[in-house]
């Protein structure tokens, strides 16, 4: 199934399929933010993923990269990441960030290593999902990740921190797994993932 640019009219899916997965709403329907989906044979949303740029065009926030529960098959989440990463690099970024609290050791297979979250918001401030973030106290709460970002890196990712030295973290509660507020809403039933891919 092919990866294709999100469009005005694929936005209400993708607002639906992110939902689902727990993910950030804000900013959808913003060119800006450069998202694509994969539909399976019925027409229906399966996977997608995206990132936004900062401002000076180095910074690349990686966002909305989810995969429906029955395409998880070994590679799914990791093919999504990197075409992501890979798009990024394209427009110019020298660096990819990303947030994630539950599922580090899979971003580590693709070359991320834990990240100061104050660094991430300086470079990205001006994401919608930063602004989201801030605004609704979400930020503080958020676990950072990093790693460089050009051609040769985005498509040949090498993991930069064993899985066993990644940051451990308890589930938060609930209501902490939810930014409240406009652009974001709270889990309502079964995610299509753990917050951000897995490959498991």
């Amino acid at each position: 199934m092919p990866l294709l640019p999100v469009s005005p009219a694929d936005v209400d899916d993708l607002r639906a399929f992110l939902v689902e997965a727990d993910l950030t709403l804000a900013g959808l329907d913003d060119p800006a933010v450069r998202l694509w989906i994969e539909r399976d044979a019925a027409g229906t949303i399966v996977g997608s993923t995206g990132f936004e740029l900062s401002v000076d065009g180095a910074h690349a926030l990686l966002r909305s990269v989810a995969v429906a529960r029955s395409q998880r098959t070994a590679g799914a989440g990791t093919r999504l990441a990197v075409h992501a990463l890979t798009a990024a690099a394209s427009a110019g970024a020298t660096r990819a960030w990303l947030f994630s609290r539950r599922s580090g050791p899979f971003w580590q297979t693709l070359g991320f290593s834990p990240a100061d979250r104050d660094a991430l918001a300086a470079a990205l401030a001006g994401t919608h999902q930063l602004r989201l973030f801030a605004a609704t106290g979400q930020l503080a709460r958020e676990v950072a990740w990093s790693r460089p970002l050009d051609s040769a890196t985005a498509t040949t990712p090498t993991p930069t921190v064993s899985p066993a030295s990644a940051p451990t973290t308890t589930k938060p509660p609930e209501s902490a797994d939810s930014a409240p507020g406009p652009g974001h809403r709270p889990r309502s039933g079964p995610r299509l993932l753990p917050k951000e891919p897995c490959d498991a």
